[in-house]
């Protein structure tokens, strides 16, 4: 399971504030802790940032990277935004995440030189023009569709990271059976691709969030789910993933386990 730290990310208020004030040691502090909690890569997400977004992103990734030594996920709905921090990207921390692109014409061909120049990862969205459908099967079709289109432009299948978009069970009681659903008809029909979610999504709107989150990972890592965007900072959601994986038999000689165990993370 790939943990990506979500944490540094503009919707939040705190760091947006530090962000546009430029808060240099707050991020690096910020991006430390998640990765001393468990974080193999660091979510970078200033999308409600719309000012100068190509350059917040720039001063961003080159603050993180001179904190920690794990690889980013560069995220943003702005082309410019992504294209401006792969430029400055230190390849030497590890692979970049691109997220993301979508089923949408125009998105895909702003995106893929980029995928493509730079090698990186990628996240694909199960979403079209006309939005977000709340059909499984619609999903799975703009998954499949998205998986032919970019292998068939020399995308690795192993780069590829579907989303299945999570959205509130607050808004639409069947949200969490619709991610779940997606996920096992992606990873029956494509095993080798992989699958990441944004977990928090699932709870906004409800007392008790991080109950629902940790309920929700378990029963998404049983659907078939290889990453995850989360707080690393809770402790309950890191040891319960830790768990999970070595129930489903993902984590060899329970080495992981003993680790976090020996290392009082659980």
């Amino acid at each position: 399971m790939l943990i990506i730290g979500e944490k540094i990310n503009s919707s939040r208020k705190s760091i947006k504030e530090m962000v546009e004030n430029k808060n240099t040691e707050f991020i690096r502090e910020l991006a430390r802790k998640q990765v001393e909690c468990g974080a193999q890569m660091l979510d970078l997400n200033i999308g409600t940032i719309r000012k100068n977004e190509p350059e917040n992103m720039q001063w961003l990734v080159r603050t993180v990277q001179e904190a920690v030594d794990v690889p980013l996920c560069i995220d943003s709905p702005n082309y410019e935004a992504i294209k401006a921090g792969l430029e400055v990207y230190n390849w030497d921390k590890g692979k970049a995440l691109i997220n993301s692109v979508t089923a949408e014409r125009e998105r895909l061909e702003l995106i893929l030189p980029l995928v493509k120049k730079y090698q990186c990862s990628v996240v694909a969205l199960t979403m079209r023009e006309e939005g977000i459908s709340h059909d499984s099967k619609e999903r799975f079709k703009i998954a499949d569709e998205l998986v032919k289109k970019l292998t068939d432009e020399g995308i690795f299948i192993e780069e590829i990271y579907i989303d299945p978009l999570t959205l509130p069970v607050s808004t639409n009681i069947q949200n969490a059976n619709i991610v779940l659903e997606t996920l096992k008809r992606v990873k029956d029909s494509y095993p080798q691709v992989k699958t990441i979610i944004g977990l928090s999504n699932i709870s906004y709107g409800l007392p008790e969030r991080r109950l629902l989150n940790q309920s929700f990972v378990v029963l998404a890592m049983v659907f078939g789910l290889d990453a995850v965007i989360l707080d690393s900072t809770d402790k309950n959601l890191m040891a319960l993933i830790k768990a999970t994986d070595l129930l489903l038999g993902k984590d060899k000689f329970c080495k992981q386990y003993l680790k976090a165990f020996r290392e009082g993370r659980l």
